[in-house]
């Protein structure tokens, strides 16, 4: 009788070490993978009704309660703009040399590697204080942390090589009965509930106060479309349950669509309320950087600041190389191969889009991703032996004055261009 669970949650950690969490996953691909798992488990998952919002009212962007916390991450620049500098503080007036941004991909337990650079590059007191961070998956978990500095190193440590697979997720065989998901993802949200208290938001809060800005990204599944989170300004609003949705929302932004169930965020239109299902913010971009933003943060529109150089960091939380591996001739490994090589050249898709970006406006472009000789092996998901490895050689990276890349893979800079 529980043989076929059996085969399926086998099938279903070996199906989570080959794509490494890394999410991105294009819809036939993950239909695929779904339906194979789905059939070793005898296609009894259902889906729980909602109340879905209509396609007319799709365009909703404001949530009863809140104003101005999100935008279309695929808006038009105006739009943004609209939104981003709305009651926009204008106390700022100094002068500032040098803008910093920061763009944090996902990656689930390769996260540790961006947790163990930035660390690392606080402890050798060159890590500056960022304008803008951008968190997307894992980086959504690193994302808040970093913005609040180095005060909270302690605690970024802490979740990327305290915690194991359990920490995050157990395995939900009686929930692809009764059609939760394949996994629950309960202990992920209780940890999250550990760390962003009333205290965090608050900081959060101070911080956005003073014009700097914390975007983490989600995916609208109804309307495929990216959703960018103002994380300060929820943090700012009286609303009673902006701790609720702050947490919900870097929840929903580390949540594999199929794997983890997906998290309904309510709105009201008309009176009536409706949920709108959002999923990792990877599946749209798996890094991102929003260009209209730009000068809004390097404070090109505020009387009396003037910035003279911008620079973007962008931390790929994976390898950008080409990795060899055998794969045996069976349709789950020739699938899960083909969805990580896919994911892995989106991701680099979405570098090559920021880069231009920078390009355009003259802004200094930085990329760091782990090693290609990094090679220790994980012996599951969120394996802590892998994790404490791949946080100590980001440490040892950013500790001993790293090199950051100053352009995708294949556009590498001549030295004329460099200097």
């Amino acid at each position: 009788m529980l043989r076929p669970f059996r085969r399926a949650i086998a099938a279903f950690d070996q199906t989570l070490r080959d794509i490494r969490f890394e999410v991105a996953l294009p819809r036939a691909a993950l239909l695929g993978l779904i339906s194979s798992l789905a059939l070793l488990t005898g296609g009894c998952a259902t889906i729980s009704p909602r109340n879905v919002l209509p396609q007319a009212n799709a365009g909703q962007i404001d949530l009863e309660g809140f104003h101005n916390i999100r935008f279309w991450g695929d808006a038009s620049a105006p739009a943004i703009e609209a939104i981003v500098m709305a009651d926009a503080p204008r106390t700022q007036t100094q002068s500032s040399p040098v803008s910093n941004l920061l763009a944090i991909s996902g990656g689930a337990d390769d996260g540790a590697f961006g947790a163990g650079l930035l660390v690392g590059w606080s402890d050798a007191g060159t890590r500056p204080a960022f304008d803008l961070v951008t968190g997307v998956s894992s980086g959504a978990l690193i994302a808040p942390f970093v913005f609040l500095g180095r005060e909270r190193d302690g605690q970024l440590r802490e979740i990327f090589t305290k915690y194991e697979r359990k920490d995050i997720y157990i395995y939900n065989v009686h929930g692809l009965i009764d059609g939760s998901a394949l996994a629950d993802d309960t202990p992920l949200a209780h940890l999250i509930e550990k760390y962003v208290d009333a205290a965090f938001l608050q900081e959060i809060a101070r911080e956005r106060a003073k014009g700097r800005i914390l975007l983490i990204g989600t995916t609208n599944l109804d309307t495929q479309r990216p959703v960018l989170w103002d994380m300060g300004r929820i943090a700012m609003s009286n609303n009673r349950d902006a701790i609720s949705l702050f947490r919900k929302i870097l929840l929903a932004s580390a949540t594999l669509p199929g794997v983890f169930p997906p998290v309904r965020i309510q709105v009201r239109v008309g009176g009536k309320d409706y949920d709108e299902l959002h999923v990792d913010g990877g599946i749209t971009r798996q890094v991102f950087i929003a260009p209209s933003i730009f000068s809004f943060v390097a404070g090109n529109q505020k009387p009396g600041r003037t910035v003279t150089k911008r620079r973007l960091y962008v931390i790929r939380n994976g390898k950008i190389d080409p990795e060899w591996q055998s794969v045996s001739e069976n349709v789950l490994s020739i699938t899960t191969r083909s969805i990580s090589t896919l994911i892995k050249n989106q991701g680099i898709g979405d570098l090559y889009r920021i880069y231009s970006i920078t390009k355009r406006d003259g802004i200094d472009f930085n990329l760091a991703s782990i090693p290609s000789d990094f090679s220790e092996a994980r012996s599951e998901p969120f394996d802590p032996r892998y994790m404490n490895a791949l946080f100590d050689r980001g440490y040892d990276l950013a500790s001993h004055t790293y090199s950051w890349v100053k352009s995708p893979p294949g556009l590498e800079l001549t030295p004329q261009a460099r200097n």
